[in-house]
């Protein structure tokens, strides 16, 4: 199936702004989520992060790297998968841009962004893989001219435990003003005040610059 040239979006951002629009990533949603100080000081200071030393991080990139060896065909078969799509690339006029893991084709005519987990399942999907997959999602409808209702988890330290996640309207508002927050941020130099959560603290290589007013 190939991707269409004209991508639209539902994102409030004008033709006009979209020219000079700070590309955004899900990587940049995820980080942005996990503390909004952090686009601040890397994307708009332009502050390097050095994740590269972080152990989950060069093991988050080695599951991707073997995602094609772990292959878990069965999965999608119970899902009513009839085709899938790996590693592709997707991006949006607006500036939205990603690699998703795989896109699947489902038998009611929909598709769904399919994403590995360098993590156990905990009985719950966290909100932040939740923003991941509906950005995904956004891609894939505005690529692909398809409606995209679900998304999918491969969990790889819990045997590869495949998960649902439902991509609701709300959710995809949400997302939009995500978005808009991380734009504020990394565009406008918007000084956001820090995650509520004081273990994220610990692990941030921007612990000496913050004064993490919690």
């Amino acid at each position: 199936m190939e991707c269409k040239e004209d991508m639209t979006s539902d994102v409030n951002i004008s033709a006009s702004e979209s020219a000079v629009l700070f590309s955004v990533t899900a990587t940049d949603i995820l980080e942005h989520l996990f503390c909004p100080r952090f686009s601040y000081f890397e994307l708009f200071l332009g502050i390097p992060e050095h994740q590269e030393k972080r152990f989950k991080v060069q093991k988050g990139r080695s599951v991707h790297e073997d995602k094609k060896r772990l292959n878990p065909e069965y999965l999608r078969r119970k899902i009513g998968c009839t085709g899938k799509q790996s590693d592709i690339y997707l991006g949006s006029e607006q500036g939205l841009r990603g690699v998703v893991d795989e896109v699947l084709f489902l038998e009611d005519g929909t598709a769904a962004p399919l994403d590995y987990k360098f993590a156990e399942y905990k009985d719950r999907v966290f909100a932040n893989h939740r923003y991941q997959l509906a950005f995904y999602g956004r891609l894939i409808r505005e690529n692909l001219d398809l409606e995209v209702k679900t998304g999918y988890i491969v969990y790889t330290r819990s045997r590869n435990k495949l998960v649902e996640v439902e991509l609701t309207p709300e959710l995809y508002t949400r997302l939009d003003g995500v978005i808009q927050d991380f734009l504020e941020v990394v565009q406008k130099g918007k000084y956001p005040p820090p995650t509520r959560s004081k273990a994220r603290c610990n692990d941030c290589c921007y612990g000496n610059l913050c004064e993490k007013v919690i």
